[in-house]
């Protein structure tokens, strides 16, 4: 076979992210799919439909990876929505889950497998388990931490339940079932068997029968067998022996009842603690210790998705694992059903990198298959040497379209031998978001949110404190393993060998909260210049920040992070120094996550807008220089990047957050408004202790999510009659998961009930207009101005996003204003009969009326959304009839001059004679007058012209108004008037008409 360069990759105009659940099913989908393409949609953007455990309401607790999640619908519903797609030529890319499956199932065969035969088990390679841990009592054995109390309570209170089912015993916990270890089925089947004897007679075929299957479980491979033949043989048995003893119960009534009263017996009586003692010795002789949910913060030895311990971490770097979970979604990718993929955080693999080769090698395989290839015996190998021979000869080369949840800290970038298009949008998310706070108020909003709480935070300290905060609580364990090993390696050589096992946990945490960056990724004994450049930071802050700790410990440290062995490292030691390296790379993200997205960014509170995933709070404000000079980068790197303003994992609606970033314009107003709000509403706080419920951090939040998330339109004589029980709820459940994260007043670990009663109390009191009469009358008129203020905003957002350099993703339901909070407020059901309705109803009004007298109704009712689906709806489908222009065209950022030029983000697209310019105004409380018709622009904003590097005349149609207009000359330089173009609509999008 030849190189094929054939196998193209399916580049996206756009994508629309879809939430599948039980309440939104494969047929739900298929019913928008005419709409989402209406819209101007290329492809919808699908949650993991892979099984997932039962319930799930966004399926990343995947169970089974070879078959799809009956509760979205059969495959019969499955194909109906492929179907729909290719009908309107639209295409599908999934977002799959490589790192973690949900382990807290019944129905994950493979992790119930590995329950019951330990290493032995044909799935043990798969999960990301330590089997020689700290704590030797867990040698070859999985802590399981999913009890409600201490073991010997739940224990003792009879919640763990011993039973028998088709052959196989297992013990329950409530909705918790764990298998038991098969050579201990000789502790239930042996107790009173004298009696059975006696009752039976030695020489009773049931009883001989029952002797003989005892023998063979004595004869069976140990679970700590791995050996493959003996795996195999174990495997085989064990079934064997179930099956034997599930005749032998179902037919004899001796039998039954013999296994039913150990069962019963075995259960214990609740009252007689020494009845339980046989359930207690069984229980110790399993491959897993059930232990109290709060132990595995010190103890548990598998990797986790973080700190979740429902999440088990899968060995991804192993090629068994990678096959059997890539199965179906290489079928998928064979029959064109997906079109690209979106990678679920690909920092938690052993090596990304590898990962990411392996994945566009199957997909290039699937892709020749597709092509008529014969699928035979050895066409594997021959396609996976053409495609080893087309990557030596063209490195950028990538055949199917992949994205990759990567979170990049500041001035970081995509490692270059990753082979995917790019992140999924959070850096342009937040440089987005920064062009609509004004940079010039940075000290002025310190100073009231300082002024607000009595105290002043420092950034850097305190991201330092929580990484610290977390190592010492959610993630002990995993510190704690990464000490032991490095002991292990020091003791290998006479310089490091006095190293104390405190002194380089010590080190290990220091550094890890000095760390720049979510990882670094060395790989083959390389470790690249900016990686190296990462590490040394942080041994050097940590260096300087702990004067007392021996700095020849970090010195140890940082020589091993760098793989600088000393000469005559031998072999076993140099494999130590690679794994010790590959295990922390893979805690340091997870470090990073839990003590600064979720712990840091709901405690600095100063403009919440800015505390955003991939976002540096820290950060006040972005240039426009700025936004253009990271999308003309994006457009040489990264051209088809996915580029977003909102996801499932989002802090708040893309909506909610240009509402607050207007905080950031008008500081002398809100700081009039919130201390005034802090004084009214001090007597509904509740005492608890010596402190104030809500706290002055906590008050703070509540005020800036209520400026967020208040419906629109509200006025203090509306709100006396609108029914507020569902925002009261959500607000509550907000501020609940917000000082939970925060890890103040209250955690998930150890919630403070009284502290959380109190906050929902404060809420439900403020919010009802018959007991505050004065907050709604003082907080609403601001409320209105801000929102409408952030309507502007959100056009200016929307527009933006679509023309940048890249491909705009729409999260599900932002299609209208999206005033949803973090999840699981954001994956509330969505409305799409209304989307349907409005979106026929805009379309007749555009035919039958046009556009300037559906220009004034859009601004007349801006708060039904209907003015932003208009946007979204004529530059998507102009974006979609003109792709080669936004795939590769030109992006040129347009100088404006004028009093207010700083208040505008223009540029053109260029690609031979087609030419576009793109208006969208920015810090808008400096241009729109909502004292008036909201229509009408400030007058000093007639003096604001863009200029355009063009050498002859151009005519510009504008295709949201159908204004034309002229570029005129002006001395040297062609320019357009910004009045002119925004005064019949509030962004402006300009074709060439000449």
């Amino acid at each position: 076979m030849e190189n094929n360069l054939s196998i193209t990759p399916h580049i996206p105009d756009s994508t629309y992210r879809l939430q599948l659940n039980g309440g939104f099913r494969f047929t739900d989908a298929a019913r928008i799919v005419h709409y989402l393409h209406t819209l101007g949609i290329s492809d919808i953007y699908c949650s993991p439909y892979l099984r997932a455990k039962q319930g799930s309401t966004h399926g990343y607790d995947i169970i089974d990876h070879t078959s799809i999640n009956d509760e979205l619908g059969d495959m019969q519903d499955y194909d109906g929505l492929i179907s729909e797609l290719k009908r309107h030529g639209m295409g599908q890319i999934l977002d799959i889950v490589p790192n973690h499956m949900c382990v807290a199932s019944n129905d994950n065969a493979l992790w119930m497998d590995v329950l019951e035969n330990g290493t032995s088990s044909i799935y043990a390679r798969y999960f990301d388990i330590n089997w020689y841990p700290v704590n030797m009592d867990l040698t070859h054995r999985v802590l399981i931490p999913e009890l409600g109390d201490q073991y010997g309570n739940v224990l003792e209170n009879g919640e763990l339940q011993l039973s028998f089912e088709e052959g196989a015993f297992f013990v329950w916990y409530y909705d918790h079932k764990y298998p038991i270890r098969p050579q201990t089925y000789i502790n239930i089947l042996q107790y009173e068997l004298d009696n059975l004897r006696d009752s039976l007679g030695e020489e009773h075929p049931r009883f001989t029968e029952l002797l003989s299957i005892l023998t063979a479980i004595r004869n069976l491979p140990a679970y700590i067998e791995t050996e493959a033949e003996l795996v195999k043989e174990r495997a085989r048995e064990k079934e064997i022996i179930k099956r034997r003893l599930n005749t032998l119960h179902n037919e004899s009534v001796e039998l039954r009842a013999f296994i039913d009263n150990n069962v019963k017996t075995f259960n214990g009586v609740k009252g007689d603690s020494g009845s339980f003692d046989l359930l207690d010795t069984l229980l110790r002789s399993q491959i897993y210790r059930l232990a109290y949910w709060k132990v595995a913060m010190e103890e548990i030895n598998y990797r986790r998705f973080f700190d979740i311990n429902e999440l088990g971490a899968i060995r991804m770097e192993d090629d068994t694992v990678f096959n059997h979970t890539h199965r179906l979604i290489a079928g998928l990718i064979r029959e064109g059903e997906v079109n690209g993929l979106r990678i679920d955080h690909p920092d938690g693999l052993f090596s990304p990198a590898d990962y990411f080769y392996s994945l566009q090698r199957l997909c290039y395989i699937q892709g020749r298959l597709a092509e008529g290839v014969k699928d035979n015996e050895g066409v594997e190998n021959l396609l996976n040497a053409e495609f080893d021979a087309i990557m030596l000869s063209n490195h950028e080369y990538k055949p199917f379209y992949i994205v990759g949840e990567k979170i990049f800290a500041k001035n970081e970038i995509m490692p270059d031998d990753w082979m995917i298009f790019s992140s999924t949008g959070y850096a342009f998310l937040n440089n987005l978001n920064g062009l609509f706070v004004n940079g010039k108020n940075k000290k002025h909003l310190d100073n009231i949110y300082s002024k607000f709480i009595d105290h002043r935070f420092d950034y850097e300290k305190l991201v330092y404190d929580k990484k610290k905060l977390v190592m010492k609580v959610s993630l002990a364990s995993e510190i704690n393993m990464l000490g032991y090993y490095l002991k292990k390696i020091s003791e290998n050589n006479r310089h490091t060998r006095d190293f104390t096992l405190n002194s380089l946990i010590n080190v290990i945490v220091e550094v890890i909260s000095n760390f720049p960056v979510y990882r670094t990724y060395a790989r083959a004994w390389q470790v690249n210049s900016y990686d190296k450049t990462y590490i040394e930071f942080a041994v050097s802050n940590a260096k300087e920040m702990n004067p007392s700790i021996n700095a020849s410990t970090f010195d140890f440290l940082k020589d091993v992070l760098l793989l600088n062995l000393p000469d005559g490292t031998s072999d076993a030691a140099r494999e130590q120094w690679i794994g010790f390296v590959m295990k922390f790379q893979q805690i340091t993200g997870p470090v990073m996550a839990k003590g600064v997205e979720d712990t840091v960014f709901y405690i600095y509170n100063r403009l919440v807008s800015l505390n955003e995933v991939g976002g540096h709070p820290d950060t006040f404000g972005v240039t426009v220089e700025d936004f253009h000079s990271k999308n003309i980068n994006r457009l040489r790197y990264q051209p088809h990047a996915l580029i977003t303003t909102a996801t499932h994992d989002t802090k708040r609606g893309e909506d909610v957050r240009t509402r607050i970033n207007v905080l950031s314009e008008l500081p002398d107003e809100w700081e009039k408004l919130v201390f005034r709000l802090k004084k009214i509403n001090e007597a509904r706080k509740i005492r608890i202790g010596n402190k104030l419920a809500p706290g002055d951090n906590d008050e703070y939040l509540l005020y800036q999510t209520l400026i967020g998330a208040t419906p629109p339109g509200l006025t203090p004589e509306l709100v006396q009659t609108y029914d507020l029980s569902d925002f009261k709820a959500r607000i509550s459940n907000y501020m609940i998961k917000a000082i939970r994260e925060a890890k103040v007043n209250s955690s998930w670990i150890n919630p403070n009930d009284e502290y959380e009663k109190a906050i929902v109390s404060f809420i439900y009191s403020l919010l009802v207009y018959k007991n505050n009469k004065k907050f709604f009358e003082l907080f609403l008129p601001f409320q209105n101005m801000v929102s409408a203020y952030g309507m502007y905003n959100s056009l200016s957002q929307v527009l933006l996003k679509i023309t940048s350099p890249g491909v705009p993703d729409f999260y599900q339901g932002t299609d209208l204003w999206d005033y949803s909070l973090v999840d699981p407020d954001n994956r509330r059901a969505v409305d799409y009969e209304t989307r349907i309705a409005m979106s026929s109803a805009l379309q007749k009004k555009e035919r039958e009326v046009g556009l300037t007298d559906l220009n004034k109704e859009l601004l007349t009712d801006m708060k039904n959304g209907m003015i932003k689906m208009f946007l979204t709806y004529k530059v998507l489908n102009y974006r979609k009839a003109n792709k080669r222009l936004f795939d590769v065209g030109d992006y040129v950022p347009l100088a404006t001059t004028g009093k207010n030029a700083n208040n505008v983000c223009a540029f053109a697209r260029s690609l031979g004679n087609d030419y576009i310019v793109v208006i969208a105004p920015r810090l808008v409380t400096d241009i729109f007058d909502i004292d008036t018709p909201l229509s009408y622009i400030k007058k000093s904003w007639r003096e604001t012209y863009i200029l355009l590097p063009i050498k002859k005349e151009m005519t510009f149609k504008n295709i949201l108004t159908n204004q034309t207009i002229k570029a005129q000359k002006h001395g040297r330089v062609y320019r357009i008037p910004f009045y002119n173009l925004t005064n019949n609509f509030p962004v402006a999008f300009l074709t060439r008409f000449d």
